[in-house]
């Protein structure tokens, strides 16, 4: 996918979010809830309770974007097992959420030998 933006930092907010919220609601969230600067520039991604929305807000120097998708058939792979508010994502893992794949990938295993 090719990026309409590059974002130094990509945050996906693991809480889903009431999708009635537009620019100002999401901002809200990423000072309060994710306690980052809305307006630097980086790009923030929230979803949907039923898993089939998302919205991407950032900052573009001259006032916030707001991109929104929403699946037809589908869910979005939501990692909301993760035990932080927000989860750092490159523009890889952007792309494999946004192409309907897990961006953690498998669950590390912690296995102890008995000997």
């Amino acid at each position: 996918m090719k990026m309409f933006v590059e974002p130094d930092q990509i945050y996906l907010h693991r809480d889903f979010v009431d999708f009635r919220k537009s620019i100002n609601g999401l901002t809200e969230l990423v000072e309060n809830s994710l306690e980052r600067d809305a307006y630097t520039g980086e790009l923030f991604i929230f979803c949907n309770k039923s898993k089939d929305k998302i919205k991407l807000l950032y900052w573009d120097k001259t006032g916030f974007a707001l991109w929104y998708k929403r699946l037809d058939k589908h869910k979005f792979k939501w990692p909301s097992k993760i035990n932080e508010q927000s989860l750092a994502l490159d523009v890889q893992q952007l792309d494999w959420l946004l192409s309907g794949f897990d961006v953690l990938g498998h669950e590390t295993l912690n296995y102890q030998s008995l000997l």
